[in-house]
């Protein structure tokens, strides 16, 4: 069993260094990346000192349905995680990802794996700038796989060595006011091989943008995505700003 199939995740992608910090320069990707990222609200992220939410999937097909709760401090990587493990068992733990070394099996091998799927599926706009080891192309005008209409092509190629699913290819369509429209993801070593799905109910937590909802399908199959009790603190205050 690979280490990636002990986790129920869809999207796994272990980022070297999550934040600013791993920016690539404007000049190694396409203006629209930097535009997408910065409609979802990236120029402001340096204020968020804390994400709660709670990441919802639902895949009929392999009798999935779980949801698992998060707080994410990322200027400190500090992770607070409600849920189950993978027999079922409730568990609540709080950790610092720069000490993940010295954690239980438990927070090593599903807790923190998860944590990177769940986070990734939530913030991946900003990935298109945070990711350095993706190349970033635009495709230019592209018909909707699943909608009907247009909108802007643009290409996230992951490289065939490192993190938990190489070479994956994800697939943005984009509309002219920056925001994610559909998204399709070809993945190599682990389930859904084909992924599509299409972004609703946008909401604003704060100065970030998210679309809550992603109904779509893993390789045929209906299969959901939803985030619910999404709010962000900013730096300097104590009240959650919930999405709305």
């Amino acid at each position: 069993m690979t280490k990636a199939s002990r986790v129920p995740v869809i999207g796994i992608l272990l980022i070297g260094v999550i934040g600013p910090s791993a920016r690539v320069s404007a000049q190694q990707r396409p203006v629209i990346a930097d535009q997408i990222a910065k409609t979802y609200g990236l120029d402001s992220w340096d204020q968020v000192e804390a994400i709660r939410y709670t990441f919802n999937v639902d895949w009929p097909a392999l009798r999935l349905k779980t949801s698992r709760s998060w707080v994410w401090e990322p200027k400190t990587d500090r992770v607070s995680y409600d849920g189950k493990d993978k027999d079922g068992n409730p568990v609540k733990v709080t950790y610092s990802r720069s000490q993940l070394a010295s954690q239980s099996a438990v927070v090593k091998n599903e807790i923190d794996p998860a944590f990177n799927n769940d986070q990734y599926n939530l913030l991946f706009a900003f990935h298109i700038v945070w990711d350095t080891s993706a190349t970033v192309q635009d495709a230019g005008k592209q018909k909707l796989p699943l909608g009907k209409g247009s909108a802007e092509k643009v290409e996230m190629n992951y490289p065939s060595e490192g993190g938990y699913t190489p070479a994956d290819a994800w697939t943005l369509y984009v509309g002219n006011d920056g925001r994610v429209r559909e998204l399709e993801i070809h993945r190599v070593n682990a389930p859904p091989s084909v992924y599509l799905t299409t972004f609703a109910n946008y909401k604003k937590a704060g100065p970030l943008l998210i679309a809550l909802d992603r109904p779509g399908s893993g390789d045929g199959k209906p299969l959901s995505i939803h985030f619910t009790k999404v709010a962000v603190k900013l730096a300097g205050s104590n009240t959650w700003l919930d999405a709305q």
